[in-house]
């Protein structure tokens, strides 16, 4: 079973069997109370999908584009629960949780905050979907950041599903297709740096 965590916009906790089949997910769309809700969420999925830590076989866990401090603790979370149990762990850009069932090429946008805006371009045909991005832009410059993609259609999110990220690693275990690594992506620099 795969246990999958994502908090790039809300808090999303997912338990999702070997062969694709949804047997809990929990979710909270509250984008600042990501420490007080992870493991509250957690213990939800678990015990909803009726298995223990014990029963996951391997962790999903979105790495973004996200604002750094809720990035930072769903996959804080999902590490350690992959660490302490010595399981696999699946980095999976969080946008392709939304253009993972796209039929025809689309663009994914997502709240950047500050007035921004996150997208990616997916299409059916590639082996993830995903053929460009996630990309940083102001909403009234996005279409020109597109280029041609810009008069494709748009799925405009305002939270993950931790389930479907699940779907996108077992596809590319099953598939071994390379997945990114364990990194968050942030897609723009931080507020606060160390001087020299």
């Amino acid at each position: 079973m795969i246990l999958a965590i994502d908090s790039s916009m809300g808090t999303s906790v997912a338990v999702v069997s070997l062969e694709g089949h949804v047997l809990s997910h929990r979710e909270s769309d509250n984008p600042r109370a990501h420490a007080e809700l992870l493991g509250v969420l957690l213990a939800g999925a678990l015990e909803h999908a009726g298995v223990t830590p014990g029963h996951i076989t391997g962790v999903a866990m979105g790495i973004g584009p996200g604002a750094f401090t809720g990035l930072r603790v769903g996959m804080a979370g999902a590490q350690a629960f992959a660490l302490s149990r010595n399981l696999p762990l699946y980095p999976v850009v969080s946008h392709d949780a939304l253009g993972w069932a796209v039929d025809t090429d689309t663009v994914v946008i997502t709240d950047a905050r500050r007035g921004e805006v996150a997208f990616s371009v997916y299409s059916p045909s590639a082996p993830l979907r995903r053929v460009r991005g996630p990309e940083l832009s102001t909403p009234a410059l996005v279409d020109e950041a597109l280029g041609d993609a810009a008069t494709l259609p748009r799925i405009e999110g305002l939270s993950i599903d931790a389930s479907v990220l699940a779907l996108v690693a077992l596809h590319a275990r099953a598939e071994g297709l390379s997945l990114p690594e364990p990194r968050p992506m942030y897609l723009r620099a931080p507020d606060v740096t160390v001087k020299p």
